[in-house]
């Protein structure tokens, strides 16, 4: 181990612990601000240990965490690159009163396996070439906390042995040593690949699947949960607001861009936007110009409406459907500036038809009104 990376994994424990200090009193302080994103006809946004959503989903997975926290039970988090799968781990450590160690994360697929194997377990001193000290590995430095085994789906056949055998006795050895070291330790494992499926391919474990399976959380893509895109959208234009200055606003059109587009990288390619987009802003608001191109880059005609013979006609009229209803409602909040009266009178349908139609198609009227 060279001494630049010794250097590199205290810089990295000294993070770990700065922001595990945050993590714990980062329930309510920002209530505030976000209250002051959120409507004024609608309850403020809470956050759950710095996680906003007000998606019925997340708030699923929210309840799941606060059931579990308490336990021992390791935790198994699958989603999608870019959905947050940290933070939902560090929610789960940081909801455990009991425990007070460290939270301490890895990623399995950003290293080779033989060091891989010195960052988890430590090495002892002369255990290989520039081993000149004895070193403690991350289960160690988690102990009484909790370790997340990031990308856990990349670890190789022969860690994910010696790992299964962590799970089972909680023990292990340092590289080059016989001594057998017990930790308390929460382990929590995350993955962008669905395990299952490498178990059924033959490159994962399958006793060692089932133990990381205890409790599993599957999150949503972005796109699954839309109704939280002019939230999260808000608060990282308040996260890149200078301090001492306002927040830029945005605008009705750049929000409706930003509600349609897939978002393929999720939150961390929305938070990537909006940063763009409010370095490229020159006025009070971000408009939809500032926003990357792939946003703006709406499904063509051809594209909209693909027909899979593999799927009854009956669906692709529904999803036909759907889809028209949606950008009409679009097009009428943006004409109306999010007046739900207006909108109902150009439908032909009642306010309440309006707002239960909104509700499904998880269309915020705010998003159309003027900023003001």
């Amino acid at each position: 181990m060279s001494n630049h990376s010794h250097i590199a994994a205290v810089k990295e424990k000294s993070l770990t612990a700065t922001v595990e200090r945050d993590q714990r009193t980062t329930y309510v302080p920002k209530v505030r601000e976000e209250a002051a994103a959120s409507s004024d006809d609608q309850e403020p946004i809470v956050p759950f240990w710095s996680i906003l959503s007000k998606s019925p989903r997340m708030h699923s997975i929210f309840a799941l965490i606060n059931h579990v926290a308490e336990t021992d039970s390791t935790v198994l988090i699958e989603g999608e690159t870019g959905t947050g799968k940290e933070l939902i781990a560090r929610a789960v450590h940081s909801a455990a009163s009991h425990r007070s160690g460290p939270f301490v994360a890895v990623n399995c697929a950003a290293m080779p396996e033989t060091l891989l194997e010195s960052e988890l377990f430590g090495h002892e001193k002369g255990a290989f070439t520039n081993a000149i000290v004895q070193r403690r590995g991350r289960f160690e430095l988690a102990d009484g906390g909790t370790i997340l085994l990031d990308e856990i789906g990349d670890v190789p056949p022969a860690m994910q042995a010696k790992l299964l055998r962590v799970l089972q006795e909680r023990s292990f050895e340092r590289l080059g040593g016989t001594e057998a070291l017990h930790v308390n330790v929460r382990v929590v494992a995350a993955t962008n690949r669905s395990l299952l499926q490498l178990v059924k391919e033959g490159k994962f474990r399958e006793d060692l699947y089932y133990r990381l399976n205890v409790v599993k959380l599957v999150l949503p893509p972005l796109r699954e949960r839309r109704e939280d895109i002019p939230l999260l959208a808000r608060h990282f234009a308040m996260k890149f607001t200078p301090p001492g200055t306002h927040c830029k606003g945005i605008d009705p059109t750049a929000m409706e861009a930003m509600v349609r587009y897939p978002w393929p990288g999720n939150v961390r390619e929305l938070e990537n936007a909006i940063e763009r987009a409010y370095v490229l802003s020159r006025g009070p608001a971000i408009l939809v110009e500032n926003l990357p191109a792939d946003v703006l880059r709406l499904p063509t005609a051809d594209s909209a409406f693909k027909i899979d013979l593999g799927r009854p006609l009956a669906d692709h009229i529904r999803d036909a459907i759907t889809q028209i209803e949606r950008d009409y409602l679009c097009k009428a909040l943006h004409k109306t500036r999010g007046h739900i009266s207006e909108c109902a009178r150009i439908s032909g349908l009642s306010r309440r038809s309006i707002s239960i139609k909104l509700a499904l198609h998880h269309l915020d009227k705010r998003v159309f009104k003027p900023m003001g």
